[in-house]
């Protein structure tokens, strides 16, 4: 099956060349050596033919003289621009004059040749532009297909925690190859190898899950409730200040494509995973960070601050109480901030207030931002427009950031002596196959894990806890039960399940177990002025 796509995709594709040049009779020879490549050429003598050819026929590929009587290419450029975004312009002409090159270079040209021509000049100059994009695919495709077989074969081995998290990065890795080559048929391949290793990562979290909350000697991973204990704590020091910086939703994905804006500012010190508990949700995995428990603890403990899944009120509110708690449990006698950034008027007004927490040891910024998109996305149809597939959920993000308070935010922070700490509570995963379950009124509401007592449904790939005592989370009552959903699977009523099925199929969930839900990167940066 591989073999046979990468055979369909390695076939030369025939390109489509305009040639706009007053001279153009004098360049039949180059021309031919086009055509006898494999090249398509149109040849115009003047600036406004080829803009009524770009208005009638499409091309892969533009080359502008610069020079030419009545509009010159020049001139000429920002109304093909505007009229063909995407299609690379190559201007040409005789002058080396520097104030042309810069005026064509800011003009967005995408490469520049001087008279008088060569032949395989010509070519390089299209074979950088348009075969560079076929001749990556086809390195991407083989290289996945060399990858394939080992990844495939690992899932019928015994892997611990960290192999699984080795394998879900090494999918990511490919994943993002594929969408920079932009082949959809060995896209399809990876998305079912995706859906496999999500089967089998499901099988594995349900064998030792309750084995690494309750054996302390189990060979089990670092877990929310651990995460501020294990990676923020002991980066406390007199000499400079830790941001921990949780950024909400955020899956490894995302992370890795907005990665190099970061890197701009910071020095990478280290990239880790740790897992997320169950249910993948804030009012779980991101209480059980800051609180440092689990939530059955966090109920018992601190009844003031935990909100039940039978209760009214956000479940969040308290999260800087629970860190005090924390700190104070840990003995840590230090000066430190919690902000929550909701908006984006709240992030300029942190961003302008930053200097204000320079003395602090330890200053902690949530940042609500991935799960709003997430959660727009299934409400609102323009967003879903926006993010029809992860490739343009992924890019969504690394705009955000680009334009965010929050860039800002590290911009200073990457200005001063600071150690910064940036991670996610959970993750989240594109839904695609419903089932029925059927629970009484006081079930909750979430798509990816169900409370209730008395719940009903046929699918053996769901993961039933019946004692939750067992994995530390509340009982509601004696016989609360809690169903996670695994791989891409949603809960759906049968009551209107229709309609249910059709508004949440292909949208952005959390609170089960997957992969993406539960496999977090947690980054540990340092400014480059330390």
């Amino acid at each position: 099956m591989l073999l046979a796509l990468s055979t369909r995709n390695s076939d030369m594709q025939r390109y489509k060349i305009l040639w706009a040049d007053d001279e153009i009779e004098l360049l039949k020879p180059h021309i031919l050596f086009l055509t006898q490549k494999g090249y398509d050429v149109t040849p115009v003598t003047s600036a406004p033919d080829a803009l009524d050819e770009i208005e009638n026929e499409n091309f892969d590929i533009i080359f502008l003289d610069e020079n030419m009587p009545g509009m010159t290419g020049l001139e000429a450029l920002p109304q093909i621009k505007s009229m063909t975004t995407d299609v690379p312009v190559v201007m040409i002409t005789k002058s080396e004059e520097e104030h042309i090159m810069e005026e064509a270079i800011a003009s967005k040209i995408a490469d520049y040749l001087i008279k008088p021509l060569n032949p395989n000049q010509i070519l390089l100059s299209i074979k950088r532009l348009l075969d560079n994009k076929r001749l990556v695919s086809e390195r991407t495709n083989m290289s996945y297909q060399q990858d394939f077989r080992n990844i495939s074969m690992a899932f019928g081995d015994f892997l611990n925690h960290e192999e699984w998290a080795d394998v879900y990065k090494k999918l990511i890795f490919w994943e993002l190859e594929m969408a920079d080559a932009d082949n959809s048929e060995m896209t399809e391949v990876l998305e079912m190898q995706k859906n496999e290793a999500n089967l089998n990562f499901a099988k594995f979290v349900k064998e030792n899950y309750e084995e690494w909350l309750n054996d302390p000697e189990s060979d089990r991973p670092m877990l929310s409730h651990e995460v501020m204990r294990k990676k923020v704590f002991p980066e406390l020091n007199a000499e400079r200040p830790v941001y921990f910086i949780v950024i909400d939703n955020l899956r490894y994905d995302q992370w890795k494509i907005i990665q190099s804006q970061i890197l701009n500012l910071f020095t990478l010190e280290k990239e880790e995973s740790y897992y997320s508990i169950l249910p993948t949700t804030t009012a779980y995995s991101r209480n059980g960070i800051f609180s440092g428990m689990m939530p059955s603890e966090m109920e018992k403990q601190c009844p003031d601050y935990w909100v039940g899944e039978d209760m009214e009120g956000g479940k969040n509110n308290f999260e800087d109480k629970f860190l005090e708690r924390q700190l104070k449990k840990q003995r840590l006698d230090i000066k430190w901030s919690y902000h929550k950034i909701r908006n984006i008027s709240q992030g300029k007004s942190l961003s302008d207030s930053l200097n204000n927490l320079q003395n602090n040891d330890l200053n902690v910024i949530v940042y609500n931002f991935v799960d709003m998109l997430s959660h727009a996305r299934t409400e609102m149809e323009v967003i879903r427009e926006l993010a029809p597939d992860e490739r343009a959920y992924r890019s969504l993000t690394q705009s955000w950031l680009a334009h965010s308070p929050l860039l800002e935010i590290l911009k200073k922070i990457s200005q001063t002596n600071a150690k910064v700490i940036l991670t996610t509570d959970h993750g989240t995963i594109r839904v695609k196959k419903p089932f029925k379950i059927v629970g009484d009124k006081n079930t909750n509401t979430n798509l990816r894990f169900k409370l209730g007592k008395n719940l009903n449904f046929d699918n053996d790939r769901a993961f039933v806890v019946r004692k939750p005592e067992r994995i530390f989370l509340p009982k509601l009552n004696v016989s609360s039960t809690y169903v996670f959903a695994t791989e891409d699977y949603f809960f759906a009523y049968p009551n209107n399940y229709n309609y249910y099925v059709k508004y949440y199929n292909d949208t952005f969930q959390h609170g089960g177990l997957s992969l993406e839900e539960m496999i977090i990167p947690i980054i540990s940066l340092n400014s480059k002025n330390r």
